[in-house]
């Protein structure tokens, strides 16, 4: 499946204030649902490395009237909400959000659980060293992959005891990581298989394709393109991307592999 981000932001680090009113947003989801998108990824706070954060009511006051908008327009259409505030999850599933994506799973850990588990809405549970301030500052593992397995095991089994189990597992590329261990993540995915949860990855125009190809996230769509058919040959579920009609059309060469393998 194709998740298509859309950030209703000024300071986003590919997309950023591309749109101007609610009006620029419908017309841009209409264009990647045309595309073939499956869920609409919807984020109000940006996450880029050493991104402020915002006002809880700056974040409510830019997310609320564009998903209400996009209830109206698009009812069929799954929306994920991209927050790691509580609160905004819970305005946002009784607004009519399908899915909370959280980046930022230490934040309010408990109360955000406790919000999913009341309202049984599937959860993204994604791993970040640090926070989105420091994240890039403070790299530092003992053992990279060891504790990437050990925050998903135990943060499952929390869920798991609230009567949580419809959760997807985001490795959380660029969040935390190095560039050399963005790339070891995308060889983990077999293991995070493993856990018996589907994958969903958001690499689409980050600093990891960038870097690696010495260009700009403007120029970095085949780097892209290349990089999710990788996860998708690891077993990854769902594709979280700018570009929608690529990343379809990835996975329709992709299925057709399988089809014939």
């Amino acid at each position: 499946m194709v998740m298509g981000i859309v950030n209703i932001t000024p300071d986003s680090f590919y997309d950023g204030g591309r749109h101007k009113n609610i009006e620029g947003y419908i017309q841009y989801i209409e264009q990647i649902i045309n595309e073939g998108v499956d869920i609409i990824d919807l984020g109000a706070c940006s996450s880029r490395p050493g991104a402020k954060p915002i006002s809880l009511k700056e974040e409510e006051t830019r997310l609320l009237p564009v998903l209400e908008k996009i209830k109206k327009e698009f009812p069929h259409i799954p929306v994920s909400i991209d927050t790691y505030r509580y609160q905004i999850a819970e305005k946002a599933i009784l607004c009519g959000a399908q899915l909370i994506n959280d980046i930022y799973v230490e934040k309010d850990k408990q109360k955000m659980f406790s919000v999913i588990a009341k309202h049984n809405t599937p959860y993204v549970l994604m791993h970040m060293q640090g926070n989105p301030e420091n994240m890039q500052k403070k790299i530092h593992y003992i053992d990279f992959q060891t504790e990437i397995m050990d925050f998903f095991k135990n943060n499952i089994k929390e869920l798991n005891q609230m009567g949580v189990n419809n959760i997807l597992l985001d490795p959380g590329f660029g969040f935390g990581k190095t560039l050399n261990q963005n790339y070891s993540l995308i060889n983990m995915i077999s293991r995070l298989k493993q856990l018996n949860y589907p994958i969903l990855t958001g690499l689409s125009r980050k600093s990891m394709i960038s870097q690696g190809l010495n260009t700009t996230p403007k120029n970095a769509l085949t780097g892209t393109i290349a990089a999710n058919t990788i996860c998708l040959m690891n077993g990854v579920n769902i594709i979280r991307v700018h570009d929608v009609k690529e990343a379809k059309e990835t996975i329709k060469i992709f299925n057709l592999t399988q089809i014939n393998n």
